[in-house]
Order: C-alpha cells, then structure tokens, then sequence
C-alpha cells in the first residue's frame, strides 16, 4: 500500500509538540538548546553518538508530559543520517506525530529514508500502523519534496511486487502501467503475436492468464538531452514452468517481476522531478506455469527481429521476455542508451548477497555513471565483468543461441545470462541491472521492510535527473 504517513515542513517546533526528535553529533552535542542537561543526560545512557542512536527523554510540558528523543547522527554522512532516520521512524510506529529537527545541509536523504522506514504492506487490518505524520522543522521545502517524490516511487515499486498472483497478473500489471500518468501502449497476445515477440509468447503460453509488453513514455516540457530505454522483467509469478522450482524458491515468486515494477514506478516519477531526459519504459509481462501448452525444455523459440533460441531450462524464462524488448527497443526506439533490470539469476545473490545489486556494461561511461548513482542514492551497485571466454556457453546445435549453458563447463550463471542479453541489445550503449539478490528482503531493517525492496528505482531517478 503507498506510504500512510504524511511529511510536512514547519519553520519551528510547535509549542505544544508532544513528541521531538533532535540531532546530536557524535561528541555527544545536540545541535539546538533544550531545556534539559542532554550532555549529561547521553552520558548516563552511555550514548556513543552513532547513527541510529535514540535516547528518550520525559519533559514537562504546559501541565503535561511530553517526549524528546535525542537521536545520534553519527559522522552526518548521507549513509548516517538514513540510519538515524529509519531508526526513529521504527522507534515512533503507531503514534501520532513526531516533529522531528533536522540535522541540517541536504536533508534529502534523511528524509527519504524516514518515509521508506515508514512503509507496510497490509491485507487487512493486521500490523501497528507506522507513524501517521512527520514534520521536518526547519527543513529546505525543496528538498524534502524530492525526498518524498522517490520514497513514494520506491513504495509503489514495493506495492506492485509484494501483491500476490491471485490478484497480479500481465493484464493487471498494464492496467497499474496506465495508471502512472504518461502515455501507455500495451500489446495483447494477438498483437504480440503478429509482431513476432516469441520469447514472451513463449514463457507465458503455459498460463491461463496472456502475456503482455507494455509501454510507458515520458517526455520532459523541454528539449530532452538523451533518450533512454528502461526494460524491466514482468513475471508476474514464476513456477519455473515445467523445469519446476522447489516449493521453497516458489514461495517468493510473486516479486519476479520486481524489475518491470521498478519501470513502471520510476516512469511515473520522473515529472514530478522535473527529469531532463526522454524515457521509454518496456515492461514484458508473462506467468510462468508448467501445463500441458507450457513450452518444453529443448523447444526453439523466434524472437523479435528473427534470432532464434533452444530453450534448455524452462527457469531461465527471464532471459527471454526481455531479449524481445532489447530487440524491440534497438530496432524501434533509437534510444540513446538501454538499461534492463531484473531479477534475473540466483548466481548474483551467490556473488553479491543481498545488499549489493550487479551491473554489467557493454559501456564504460554509463557503467561508471550508474555506479555513482548508485552510490548517492544508496542502491549499491558493483560492475561485473562480461567475460568473452564464457561466450560458448550461449551456442546451441540447432539454434543461434542456447538460452542456458547445455553442461556445467563454465558455471557464471549471471555472466552468461548477462552475456545472453547483450546479443539482443545491439551495439549502442547497454547495461543489465542483475537485482535477484537485493530486489527482496527476509528481514525488517533500517529502509527495509520484509518483502520487496523497491531497489533500482532510487539508482535510475538519480541518474535520470542528475548525470
């Protein structure tokens, strides 16, 4: 569900808030007069100053009892102050209003991250509710208005992928599409069919419920500097089709599609922040099943453009859905640069974890851009190398391409898949946003709530609208 709570900007601390938070640095200085001894009071609770430190102080106010919660900012990086921010928005959930002192320079992070803390997806009444308001004294209004433009963005990319298969499915997904604001074109499975997408007729021709490839377009009110193309994964739910997975990596199948959630959701940000740059959006929607139309490990599929690929695994159905969209987007679209992203293998949670996502580049430039966006945004990235010498892993007898290696020579499961894609991407500037492993999260934890994460929207707004 989007974030419940509400962020506003007061000039000063109301006279009668009942629950304040401030800022205090790591010698231990809160940054405001208070009517009490905090130095001495951080001592006794033997506070260190690091980020995500709260201490809880009771005051007197006018007959009543109010609350200060002094929080530590630790070093005051962008990285401390989304600790201490997440930290007081969990120590608060259920209350009312916190007035919160800001802690000064670039509030952006810290306020983004207070909203993202914030975040709970609900069927039902079940669960304490997140604080109702927050009210950021003394904060650039600006500021906290982009702050809470990409918090939304991220909650609606959480939304789209945490809502579970019987209810989301490709039709649905394009329905959610037309609902972000910008022109919206969706192919049918007779249209798909007629255009020659047959990778994503192919994944999708085992469910009950069609394929779809859906567009989304942005354009800025301006001259646009660049044109790119965003391409993002759409399984709705992924069974693996007939290569079935185990019931255990099922479970969490509904966020395949967390790419093509990210799309949809960044594409419907970029207005409000004002983003120099035309966008196109593809998302290629399917449901993995296995059934008695489902395709067969050993098939051969026609992709869009004519090149033709053996399927091996029926799992590695990712691949194919978006090798029609990168050829689509080369031969169509023109784009200046293509960025795809998907939760695409479980080798790059084996090689990353679950707190870095991967990057691989046919573009030096543009990798180290996303890098660095990356970095600012705080969805970490790390550029993996394309390895030439894996290329025969991708070669099938019968087909131009395998869509998995046929032995176990090479291993690499993500540099291959990415090595895959790149056959389709054609040779203008491309990059694969690999985010199995940080596109969902098993625990609640600082921004993080159980479930989907939302990354890659925050690194795509950031470069979108500041590279």
């Amino acid at each position: 569900m989007p974030i419940e709570t509400t962020a506003t900007v007061v000039a000063d601390v109301p006279a009668d808030a009942e629950l304040l938070a401030v800022p205090y640095d790591a010698d231990l200085s809160p940054r405001v007069e208070l009517p009490l001894p905090a130095p001495g009071l951080l001592a006794h609770y033997e506070a260190k100053g690091e980020a995500g430190e709260i201490v809880e102080v009771p005051v007197a106010r006018d007959g009543a009892v109010g609350r200060i919660l002094l929080y530590g900012v630790g070093d005051g990086s962008p990285k401390a102050l989304r600790t201490a921010a997440a930290a007081l928005t969990r120590k608060v959930k259920g209350r009312d209003t916190l007035t919160v002192m800001v802690p000064g320079g670039d509030v952006t992070p810290f306020v983004e991250a207070a909203l993202l803390a914030a975040y709970t997806f609900r069927i039902g009444g079940a669960g304490r509710k997140p604080v109702r308001a927050l009210a950021f004294a003394g904060a650039d209004e600006e500021q906290v208005r982009r702050a809470e433009t990409v918090a939304r963005a991220v909650a609606l990319a959480r939304d789209l992928a945490n809502t579970p298969a019987s209810v989301k499915n490709p039709a649905w997904l394009a329905e959610r599409a037309a609902e972000s604001g910008v022109p919206t074109k969706v192919w049918d499975e007779e249209e798909l069919r007629a255009d020659g997408f047959g990778g994503i007729l192919a994944v999708g021709r085992g469910s009950a419920s069609p394929p779809r490839l859906i567009q989304l377009s942005y354009t800025p009110e301006g001259p646009a500097e660049r044109h790119v193309v965003l391409v993002g994964k759409g399984i709705t739910f992924d069974s693996g089709g007939l290569s079935l997975k185990p019931t255990a990596n099922m479970k969490l199948q509904k966020t395949d599609m967390a790419g093509g959630a990210v799309v949809i959701a960044v594409l419907g940000a970029l207005a409000a922040l004002k983003a120099p740059v035309r966008v196109t959006g593809l998302v290629a929607a399917a449901e993995n099943m296995p059934s008695g139309t489902a395709q067969r490990p050993s098939d051969v599929i026609t992709h869009y453009g004519g090149r033709t690929v053996e399927v091996l695994n029926t799992d590695a159905e990712g691949r194919l859905v978006l090798a029609d969209a990168l050829a689509y987007a080369d031969a169509r679209l023109d784009p200046d640069a293509v960025v795809d992203i998907a939760t695409l293998t479980g080798a790059i949670t084996v090689a990353l974890g679950p707190h870095v996502g991967a990057v691989y580049s046919s573009d030096d430039v543009l990798a180290k851009q996303l890098v660095e966006a990356g970095q600012a945004a705080d969805d970490r990235l790390w550029r993996m190398p394309l390895v030439e010498d894996y290329t025969p892993a991708l070669e099938s007898p019968i087909a131009d391409l395998a869509n998995v290696e046929a032995g176990s020579t090479f291993g690499a499961g993500s540099i291959t898949a990415a090595l895959f894609l790149r056959e389709f991407a054609g040779d203008r500037p491309w990059a694969h946003l690999d985010i199995a492993g940080v596109g969902r999260s098993t625990v609640d934890d600082g921004v993080l709530t159980k479930g989907a994460t939302g990354f890659g929207v925050r690194v795509l707004l950031e470069w979108l609208t500041k590279s």
